[in-house]
């Protein structure tokens, strides 16, 4: 069960936006990540809590910003609610979408997960609807996810495959890069690995990647 900790940052400006503490775990019926997130001043800034199923569909997605809430799935798409900070309003949304989005680490796994693309292999584009701090709102965008590279390295528990993915954005053109180890995020946009107390947990299956 990997847990460790994140440095979150501003991509463009490197301003530091916090930590992520998390600890994650594979499974025969998914993947679950849970972790909470402090401000620079170490203040709680908010959760994620994001479990998977066996061909990588976010069957529960829970997160917190600040004092709003987003609960969702993929059901029809899909479909969460949004919570305000007085807990008496609940927006619902439904999209036709394949998965969703944020600004945690976690979620550069669960599309890899759900993607489950080979080396080499051309780049598939998928949908998706995204909630950022501080106020979750929902958006709905196209990326393209392609992966470049596999590349061993040695460790002191035995080989690690490290995964080079270049991700599009298809509205502005902008790509990245995101190098994925098994079900940890070791470099992204605005994501860097600072502590990692075990090794991370290797997804071995190969599955079908979804239609766009």
């Amino acid at each position: 069960m990997p847990r460790g900790r994140y440095s979150l940052y501003d991509p463009h400006d490197h301003t530091p936006l916090g930590a992520e503490h998390f600890h994650c775990a594979t499974g025969p019926s998914g993947w679950r990540y849970v972790s909470q997130l402090t401000s620079p001043s170490g203040d709680h800034a908010g959760s994620v809590d994001l479990t998977l199923d066996a061909l990588g569909r976010p069957i529960r997605v829970q997160l917190h910003a600040g004092s709003w809430q987003v609960r969702g799935a993929a059901l029809d798409g899909v479909t969460w609610v949004r919570t305000d900070p007085t807990g008496t309003h609940g927006e619902e949304g439904n999209v036709q979408a394949h998965a969703f989005s944020g600004a945690s680490p976690a979620f550069y796994v669960a599309l890899s997960r759900l993607l489950c693309l080979a080396p080499g292999e051309g780049a598939k584009r998928i949908r998706l609807v995204g909630f950022t701090s501080p106020v979750l709102a929902p958006r709905t965008f196209d990326q393209a996810w392609a992966l470049v590279a596999r590349t061993a390295h040695p460790t002191d528990n035995g080989t690690l495959a490290v995964d080079e993915y270049q991700v599009s954005d298809l509205e502005t053109g902008e790509q990245y890069a995101v190098h994925l180890a098994g079900d940890v995020v070791l470099a992204a946009p605005g994501v860097e690995l600072e502590e990692l107390d075990t090794p991370p947990s290797a997804f071995d299956d190969v599955r079908r990647a979804p239609s766009s």
